[in-house]
Order: structure tokens, then C-alpha cells, then sequence
């Protein structure tokens, strides 16, 4: 009787069991170096991430500065004082509805960009120009927001901005617009630069989730007769539906900050001024005002606090809604 062994079964080899067998001081020995990078990136995630949220205390005690750290653990209990002192603020609804505003312009308007540019940019054939419009794209991303606001009022200002100049000797108004005065222009300005800046780095992910797919279905679909446009809806979109799921969930879980589709305290702060802060004050810049400015630790603390706890309920809000309707989730 003959007894055939396939090949597709896997036999441990003798140094896969000599590996095992080696103590763990060993095998670590023989790992120096990756692990070297990997605890010094969990020193660093744990110094400025973990060490910080001490700070959290801040919110519930009537801390001042000149306690110094100690003072964080010392300081009397307040309780909630503080954010019912927020909720009660006059400006309370004024920075919710420009915070919310923002974020879901942004989201409705930019989320969707990348995903149409890296569809786009996969149709290329030619590589050299896919590489000249994919570089130009995502190198906005890393330029700081001061020199993005640097560009926008040499060509958005209404003394010396280009669009403007151009705007009125064209004729099509009689007086320049201003963009970057206006609080009816902010929420627009707000996202047109997000798009600009942070759009092509975006692309990189989905062009990533893209290059996945198996060329064969799309020879098997152009062979079927299926045109350009349904093989995109057809293959391409149904391929990376999980990236764009992750990738809105995270978004919205960012509302208040805006971080995935444009920082909403760098463009606010620095796109903001007296005279427009009617649509730009967000909760960020006034919880930065209140803390630095006015040295109103505590209640700063309390805002960003708040900001916080919505944002987790946001993100598992939005996992829980991506799985029972897509049975795709984050986590």
C-alpha cells in the first residue's frame, strides 16, 4: 500500500522548529533593530499622546498657571462648572453652527474629490503625464496652512489679488470681491483651499485600493462589451468600497477637527480676523483663545473635552451605521 504525501501540505522545516524552540531574549537579540524603531515609536506615541492626558483633569478643577503641573493633581474639584459655563455661553450656538458647517461642507465637497481623481488618474495610460498630475496634486499637502493663506491673499485680496484684478478689468464686477473679508465668503473659502491642499494626498489611498484590483476582470468585462464608465461602476468602485468606508468613518469621526480633509483650526485661525469672525470662529480657536489668551486653562480644557467625547461617539456611530448597512467597518 502506497501512501502519497502532497506537496501542498507544510511541513515545519528543522529551523522553523529551532526557532521556536530559542529563547525569547534570542530571538528579541536577533530583532534589534526593527525593535529599536518599534519602541522608540511607542516612547514617543506614549510621551506626547498618553503623558498629556493628565491634562484631562484640568476640565473638573479651577486650575491657574501659576500652580504649575502640580497643580493639575491639587487644584479644588469643580465638577461640571465649566461646561455649563460653555453651554451657556452666548457664543455657544454661533461656534457649534460654524464648526459643523465647515466640517460637513468640507466632507460633502472634498471627501468625494479624491475619490474622482484617483479614478481618473487610473484611466491614464500615458505614465508620464499620470506621474506630472499625481506629484502636482499632492504636493499642496506639504505646504503649511501660513503659506497656503500667504498665497490666498496675494491672489484673493482686494487690493493687490490677482482673481480680483482680473475679475474687474474683465468686467465681470464692478467692485472687488472680498474673499477674505466677507464672512458670507469664508465657509466657500474654507473649502476651496481644503480641496487644493489636501485632495491629491488623498488620491494616493484609493489609487492604492485601485491597484489592486485584478486587471483580468476588466479584460473579461471589455471583452463582454462593457465600456469605459461600467467598468468603473461595475469593478472598480465595488473593489474599493472598504477603503472608502474606512476612510469616511475616520471622517466623520473628525467632524469638529477636520483633520482628513483639512485642519479647521489652522484654516479658521489664520484665514479668520474680526471682521469675518462672525462665520469663522470655531470652537477650536476660541478654546485656544480662552486658554492662551485669557490663560482660562480649565475652561479650554473643558471645550476641547467635549469636542473629544463627541468625536469617539461620532466615529463608533459611524462604524456601528457602516457595518449594519455594508457589513464593512473600521473595527
Amino acid at each position: 500500500m502506497k501512501i502519497n504525501i502532497s506537496s501542498e501540505v507544510n511541513i515545519p522545516s528543522e529551523n522553523m522548529i529551532n526557532t521556536s524552540k530559542k529563547p525569547i531574549w534570542k530571538r528579541l537579540k536577533g530583532q534589534v533593530y526593527p525593535q529599536l524603531f518599534v519602541w522608540a515609536g511607542l516612547i514617543v506615541l506614549f510621551i506626547f499622546h498618553y503623558v498629556p492626558m493628565f491634562g484631562i483633569l484640568m476640565a473638573f478643577k479651577d486650575y491657574q498657571i501659576s500652580d504649575g503641573i502640580r497643580g493639575i493633581f491639587t487644584s479644588e474639584w469643580v465638577g461640571l462648572k465649566y461646561f455649563k459655563e460653555f453651554v451657556n455661553d452666548y457664543q455657544f450656538e454661533k461656534l457649534v453652527t460654524n464648526t459643523l458647517a465647515i466640517s460637513l461642507l468640507k466632507l460633502v465637497f472634498t471627501f468625494p474629490v479624491p475619490i474622482l481623481l484617483a479614478l481618473m488618474l487610473n484611466e491614464v495610460r500615458n505614465k508620464y503625464v499620470k506621474r506630472i498630475v499625481q506629484t502636482t496634486s499632492y504636493f499642496p499637502h506639504f505646504i503649511s496652512w501660513v503659506v497656503v493663506v500667504g498665497l490666498a491673499s496675494v491672489f484673493l485680496s482686494t487690493d493687490v489679488g490677482l482673481i480680483n484684478k482680473m475679475l474687474v478689468s474683465s468686467g465681470l464686477v464692478e467692485e472687488p470681491i472680498g474673499f477674505l473679508s466677507d464672512p458670507n465668503q469664508f465657509w466657500g473659502l474654507a473649502v476651496m483651499t481644503a480641496i487644493w491642499k489636501e485632495a491629491g494626498w488623498w488620491t494616493i489611498i484609493f489609487l492604492a485600493a485601485i491597484s489592486g484590483v485584478d486587471p483580468a476582470q476588466y479584460e473579461a468585462a471589455e471583452m463582454d462589451g462593457a465600456g469605459r464608465l461600467r467598468r468603473i461602476w461595475h469593478i472598480t468602485l465595488p473593489a474599493i468600497r472598504g477603503t472608502i468606508i474606512v476612510v469616511l468613518i475616520l471622517a466623520v469621526g473628525s467632524l469638529l477637527g477636520g483633520g482628513l480633509v483639512g485642519s479647521n483650526f489652522e484654516q479658521s485661525f489664520l484665514l479668520g480676523n474680526p471682521v469675518n469672525s462672525e462665520k469663522s470662529e470655531i470652537l477650536q480657536t476660541f478654546a485656544f483663545k480662552m486658554g492662551l489668551a485669557q490663560g482660562r486653562y480649565s475652561y479650554a480644557t473643558a471645550i476641547d473635552l467635549m469636542q473629544s467625547i463627541i468625536a469617539v461617539i461620532l466615529i463608533f456611530g459611524s462604524n456601528w451605521l457602516a457595518k449594519k448597512t455594508t457589513k464593512t467597518g473600521l473595527f
